[in-house]
């Protein structure tokens, strides 16, 4: 199986950038569909953007296009999510998701593979 490791958030200010990272293990991802979410509190978990095995297709919320952006570097198994001009709407906890047998989705219950996310709180 395939384990799913989410790191580089932390706390910082508004406007200002973080660089996420998805390691995976167990398997070769380079042919999944990838994907990060995000929950805030008392809400469900949101969308992000998504990425297929080639990176040749790419979606992204609305709420976060112009800002983020997703990349795949499948020679070292990982998944980015760079985060720039961040707002105090963009706290959350960030997931990475994944599976086989599908080019991308922004759907959760699509997902088959999960981390435990990694925090981000950006100060007002």
């Amino acid at each position: 199986q395939v384990q799913l490791v989410e790191s580089g958030g932390g706390l910082v200010q508004t406007g200002g950038s973080l660089r996420l990272a998805c390691e995976a293990s167990g398997r070769t991802i380079s042919t999944y569909a990838m994907g990060w979410f995000r929950q805030a509190p008392g809400k469900g978990r949101e969308f992000v953007a998504t990425i297929n095995w080639s990176g040749g297709n790419i979606y992204y919320a609305e709420s976060v296009k112009d800002r983020f952006t997703i990349s795949r570097d499948n020679a070292k198994n990982t998944v980015y999510l760079q985060m720039n001009k961040l707002k105090p709407e963009d706290t959350a906890v960030y997931y990475c998701g994944g599976r086989t047998g599908l080019s991308y989705s922004y759907r959760e219950g699509d997902y088959y593979y999960w981390g435990r996310g990694t925090q981000v709180t950006v100060s007002s």
